[in-house]
């Protein structure tokens, strides 16, 4: 933990505890800076690219850290808060995932994908081979809980998992992309070997792969254009 950020209170479950709220005044920050704010904040995210060329110079683990506890602040259904962040440095489990990765992939643009898919993704210049698994220095996988499960054994249902994940690892990536890092979302399908791998409990299922780290100095990204903001933005 950064050594400005205060120790956080220790969270515990809350199922049936009743409602107890809490003032809530944030500053409010004038519209002049608000702009300012929004414009900067803009023009960085644009600058963001997925990367598949990864340099293996390590990064500060603080920063690593810190990108995780701000994708921990996400919003989630009921606030149960129903993810896992492991962070993998360990260069032979990271070749343990990569292989798994290129076995499922290879298989997958083979034919399991189907035409209309692998016809979508050939702009981006993807194939079965995954070094950047074991190229970055480190990866992130997430895990959604798809229940609460006690050490009793006690479980219980957990709601709009995927959504509040989903949330939470765009909020990752827009904190390692602030922080001077690149990232990319890796997905093979299936996932289940992440879980035994890296040995998590029955209550949690893969969710995504994030290789994470600085963009190798020969690194290539496919030249795409976002969709701008009329294209995106309905004003009612």
């Amino acid at each position: 933990m950064s050594d400005t950020t205060p120790s956080p209170q220790q969270w515990s479950p809350t199922h049936g505890d009743p409602y107890r709220p809490a003032p809530y005044r944030p500053d409010r920050i004038a519209a002049e800076t608000a702009l300012a704010h929004a414009a900067r904040l803009r023009l960085r995210m644009d600058e963001r690219r997925t990367v598949r060329s990864f340099s293996p110079d390590p990064v500060p683990e603080q920063v690593l850290r810190d990108a995780v506890a701000c994708a921990a602040t996400a919003p989630s259904g009921a606030h149960q808060q129903p993810w896992t962040f492991v962070l993998v440095k360990d260069p032979e489990v990271r070749r343990r995932i990569r292989a798994a990765a290129e076995h499922e992939e290879k298989v997958s643009y083979d034919g399991r994908l189907g035409e209309e898919w692998l016809a979508a993704l050939r702009p981006l210049g993807t194939d079965a081979v995954k070094a950047h698994m074991t190229d970055a220095p480190a990866l992130i996988v997430v895990f959604q809980q798809r229940y609460w499960l006690g050490e009793d054994g006690t479980k219980r249902k957990h709601y709009y998992v995927d959504e509040s994940v989903g949330i939470a690892v765009g909020m990752l990536l827009t904190a390692l992309h602030l922080s001077g890092l690149a990232a990319l979302i890796h997905t093979p399908s299936p996932m289940r070997f992440l879980g035994e791998v890296l040995d998590r409990p029955e209550n949690e299922k893969a969710f995504a792969v994030i290789p994470v780290g600085y963009p190798a100095d020969d690194c290539e990204v496919p030249d795409l254009v976002r969709k701008s903001l009329d294209q995106v933005l309905v004003e009612v």
